[in-house]
């Protein structure tokens, strides 16, 4: 089933305005302020966080059950870093952080199912090209 997603931008690069929709329910507004310079409003790294922390949990959660260990929940927040390179705005990092209620299993392993995760995640492989995607998990008792 493809995914869809819209946007439109109005006017020039630092004045102008853009907004965007993603499936049915989500849309948002940005501008070159909330990309560049932490103004109000969404942008475009921020869906890419939310887009990679939910395939991860997905992901993360699907390792587990297949392991005979359901998770009773996966939490993960991703972070994306812009930075200018060779003067392109370019995505250099994405941190991950999880964290996992999890029976039945130990710290250890469930670091290796999401060092798993990390690598089989749809999103992370569409990410390739991302330097640095780092992984840290954390098992709740």
């Amino acid at each position: 089933m493809p995914a869809k997603g819209t946007a439109e931008w109005k006017g020039d690069l630092p004045t102008g305005t853009g907004t965007f929709t993603a499936g049915d329910s989500i849309s948002g507004g940005y501008t070159f302020k909330s990309r560049f310079e932490d103004g109000p409003g969404s942008n475009p790294e921020q869906l890419i966080a939310a887009a990679h922390a939910a395939c991860f949990s997905m992901s993360l959660s699907n390792i587990l059950a297949k392991a005979d260990t359901p998770a009773d929940s996966v939490h993960t927040e991703a972070t994306v870093t812009l930075r200018m390179v060779d003067g392109a705005p370019t995505i250099t990092a994405i941190a991950l952080v999880t964290s996992g209620r999890v029976p039945g299993i130990d710290e250890a392993t469930f670091v290796e199912h999401a060092l798993a995760a990390k690598s089989g995640c749809v999103v992370s492989r569409a990410l390739a090209g991302v330097p640095e995607i780092t992984v840290e998990a954390t098992l709740i008792r």
